[in-house]
């Protein structure tokens, strides 16, 4: 999939696990593992809202477009 979720690298600079984040934004940790491990197919507006109010961010800090065949 050509979108790839940087999310552990900015979990990581703000030094937040990631029970904690999901706590905070109100889903599962499974659910949560799931988008940072690039398994999820969506992700909702009101959920990527959250992440990027408890982080701190912008969606494009976390969400990064890499064209299929430039993919690894």
């Amino acid at each position: 999939m050509p979108i790839i979720v940087n999310l552990d690298v900015m979990m990581a600079r703000r030094k937040i696990s990631a029970g904690e984040l999901a706590q905070k934004i109100g889903i599962t940790p499974a659910n949560l593992s799931i988008l940072k491990n690039n398994k999820a197919r969506a992700v909702r507006f009101s959920t990527l809202e959250e992440i990027c109010r408890c982080l701190d961010c912008q969606p494009g800090d976390i969400l990064q477009y890499v064209p299929a065949d430039q993919q690894r």
